[in-house]
């Protein structure tokens, strides 16, 4: 449907641009975010760097890990020591708070609005930063979530007592075997439910959070609709970008917004009815706040 043609704004146009976001964002009668890890990284919840070296030093000196997220595919020998990383990656990544409170300033610009929140994130910020989980739809999984590896049932396992037990008892990058989880179903092994092949469970909370959103665009399609796309690249487009184009082009009152520090290309097609800012999220955020007098 789209060329592959794209306007790209440059620097110049930030000030001007985030101007006329702000009267968008004021104007609309709804809101719908899409985000990605651009916005937990300007949040702080980075996989490289101090923060990686600072709690999997031991991992990086064994096997040479560049980062947290290679690092997850790495096929260790034993459940025992996939669950010691694992453990620290989940703990770090979804039972701290992240460091900066880019959510929290998202959700005092958009809590007086009619809002929908689509998102590739698995670390659980929005709800950590209150907003409302009926108006959630985290299409990637939980990292607050098991699941069975097999899978022989369609349900999740909280695993924040887990989790934090794991931590506790690790010694030598391993697990006490009674910690490694079990699917009480079946007594396979438990995995995480992240969308990383076919295994995934969509759980009936999932389908909630899928109708929710299907049910919110039915209603809103012929109103003023902003779509805001904060961090989203090109991993997985056709979750937020390319629907948020499509339905850009069709909708009559739409309009879109797409805020990334290195990707925030428009179609030619919508170029109309939408802005391109090349702009940490966060700072977009914080502006449009001071702008709104909200900061």
């Amino acid at each position: 449907m789209f060329s592959k043609k794209m306007t790209k704004k440059s620097m110049n146009d930030c000030s001007a641009q985030i101007n006329r976001l702000k009267e968008k964002l004021e104007k609309a009668d709804a809101v719908i975010i899409g985000a990605g890890a651009g916005l937990s990284t300007s949040a702080g919840f980075t996989y490289s760097g101090e923060r990686f070296n600072r709690y999997f030093s031991d991992f990086i000196a064994k096997y040479g890990f560049s980062d947290m997220y290679s690092g997850g595919f790495y096929p260790f020998e034993t459940l025992n020591e996939h669950w010691a990383y694992w453990s620290r990656y989940i703990y770090i990544n979804r039972y701290q708070n992240a460091p900066r409170p880019v959510y929290e300033n998202l959700l005092k610009l958009v809590k007086d609005k009619d809002y929908f929140i689509l998102t590739t994130n698995v670390d659980h910020c929005f709800q950590k930063a209150g907003f409302d989980k009926k108006r959630l739809f985290y299409t990637q999984g939980d990292y607050g979530l098991f699941q069975c590896s097999k899978p022989c049932c369609s349900k999740t396992f909280d695993n924040e007592v887990q989790i934090h037990q794991m931590m506790i008892e690790q010694k030598t990058m391993r697990i006490p075997d009674y910690l490694i989880p079990r699917c009480p179903h079946c007594g396979a092994p438990l995995s995480m439910n992240l969308r990383a092949d076919s295994t995934f469970v969509e759980d009936k909370g999932w389908h909630a959070a899928a109708s929710r959103y299907d049910d919110f665009l039915r209603r809103h399609k012929n109103l003023k609709v902003l779509f805001l796309e904060l961090g989203t690249g090109y991993n997985t487009p056709g979750i937020i970008k390319y629907p948020f184009w499509q339905m850009t082009a069709a909708w009559p009152d739409a309009f879109y917004a797409c805020i990334n520090l290195e990707q925030a290309e428009i179609p030619l097609e919508i170029q109309n009815k939408s802005i391109g800012i090349s702009k940490d999220a966060g700072e977009v955020i914080e502006n449009l706040l001071i702008g709104a007098n909200i900061l």
